[in-house]
């Protein structure tokens, strides 16, 4: 039950990105859909994605949020505006895309499982996306993590004891 919630919750603030009148309150609720959609990934014990999902959506919105503010011409994004342009030629599109991908998923003979799912799902989509890079890549992204602290660090004009 809980996950036809987050299910419809999800699509739910999707289109509130749409129908909001501010960029802001857009941003909100795009993160509002992230937040359902890891939610759901945790209830189907993906743990580790459903985690890593909840706190990239959460920084990166917050930092869209942020630079909203400083950047924007009008105050933090609030101001009214429309977030759709060429509402006709979109819904069709949108209506067109809708039916050719409901019509792939219905019409695709889909293969029967073989063999059982494994026990660490999360360590087997792992393997199966990264296969033996994997060590390499979670390397790379702490060599990531101590490229912007130290960009960060470097970018302040205050020192270390400075008030």
């Amino acid at each position: 039950m809980l996950f036809w919630v987050l299910a419809v919750a999800s699509v739910g603030f999707g289109v509130a990105v749409f129908a909001v009148d501010s960029m802001a309150r857009a941003t909100f609720a795009l993160l509002a859909s992230f937040l359902c959609v890891g939610l759901t990934f945790l209830l189907i014990d993906l743990a580790y994605l459903g985690v890593l999902i909840i706190l990239m959506m959460v920084m990166e919105m917050m930092i869209m949020a942020v630079f909203m503010i400083m950047f924007m011409m009008n105050p933090a994004g609030l101001m009214p505006m429309t977030m759709v342009h060429n509402n006709r030629g979109a819904a069709l599109i949108a209506a067109a895309v809708f039916a050719a991908l409901a019509a792939g998923a219905l019409l695709t003979p889909w293969p029967e499982r073989r063999g059982r799912p494994p026990s660490d799902p999360a360590h087997a989509l792992g393997l199966a996306i990264m296969g033996p890079q994997m060590l390499v890549m979670i390397v790379l992204g702490v060599a990531i993590l101590a490229t912007m602290i130290a960009a960060v660090v470097l970018a302040t004009h205050r020192g270390r004891y400075d008030a």
